[in-house]
């Protein structure tokens, strides 16, 4: 019997899936096919951890039964347990950027409440939106794998999968001119002094931190001034330090940060996804310094 956390059992399960998803033999409505799209994107997921190791889908527990399991230790095939898919869904946004948790996370809870709740539908979205949003993170996951398109809907369908990655591209450029056309507009009426009361207090509300563990600046595609870059994952990093004194180092973490948001003080405009920072030209890592203590390899002794 296939051990129920393998990559290859998962993928195939998530192909089959898919291929249910864009069945129209026999017809199915838009939330049917996109509940089993659903299902194949978490099993997507699932399987792009477990090529790295089956470990990172294993339930930790008291008795370590899950992880002994997954690393193949001891027998117990038919007791394993995977984490939940927010977990998944978190593991993957930190390992295989931009895989976006906001989007897959969207897509787990309709999916959630179309099938436990007295939700009538599993999106608010019609067909021609979703779809290329669910394409847009589906496509990472298979990069992640090393996989195309082909692999998982076959070669009949890629045409389909490619037109719903191109509306996304089309939807991302949109948006991104949407929203540096209206920082402009905002910044025009600000400065003229001709915000009424209410547009006066959500320019006097801003704020421009969004919280993330990085920081750094770049030129606002909108209005040119010096805006701030966040991300949460370290791409890479360099320790490195000089001298201050005969017996004293300075020693510091030079750190390589993929760019997740933007915002600009001066305009106003936030640029939340690290698709939109990418669109806008923006650079899409930028450079911090960190603690080096936090990326030391730890020493593990006896006592």
């Amino acid at each position: 019997m296939t051990a129920p956390y393998a990559e290859e059992a998962l993928w195939m399960k998530a192909r089959l899936f898919m291929s249910r998803a864009m069945d129209s033999d026999p017809p199915r409505s838009f939330d049917e096919q996109a509940l089993w799209a659903s299902l194949s994107l978490e099993l997507l997921a699932k399987a792009a951890l477990a090529r790295v190791s089956p470990l990172l889908i294993a339930t930790p527990n008291e008795e370590g039964t899950n992880l002994l399991i997954a690393s193949g230790l001891v027998e117990g095939q038919a007791s394993f347990h995977s984490v939940p898919a927010k977990t998944v869904f978190t593991r993957c946004a930190r390992a295989f950027h931009p895989f976006s948790l906001k989007e897959a996370t969207t897509i787990a809870v309709g999916r959630n409440e179309y099938l436990h709740g007295g939700a009538a539908t599993l999106t608010p979205l019609p067909a021609e939106a979703w779809w290329p949003r669910f394409w847009a993170q589906a496509i990472i996951l298979l990069t992640a794998q090393d996989k195309e398109i082909e692999d998982l809907v076959g070669s009949d369908r890629v045409s389909v999968v490619e037109d719903h990655l191109e509306r996304n591209r089309e939807h991302i450029q949109e948006r991104l001119t949407a929203l540096i056309e209206r920082a402009k507009q905002r910044l025009t009426l600000h400065t003229a002094g001709r915000m009424n009361a209410r547009m006066e207090v959500e320019w006097n509300a801003f704020n421009a931190v969004a919280g993330l563990s990085h920081s750094g600046e770049a030129r606002c595609p909108a209005c040119d001034d010096v805006g701030r870059l966040e991300g949460e994952d370290v791409t890479s990093y360099e320790i490195t330090g000089e001298r201050v004194s005969y017996d004293d180092y300075d020693v510091w973490a030079r750190l390589t940060v993929s760019a997740d948001y933007f915002a600009c003080e001066n305009c106003h405009l936030i640029l939340d996804r690290y698709e939109l920072v990418e669109a806008s030209g923006l650079p899409t890592e930028f450079e911090d310094i960190g603690d080096p203590a936090d990326y030391y390899e730890r020493e593990y002794g006896n006592d």
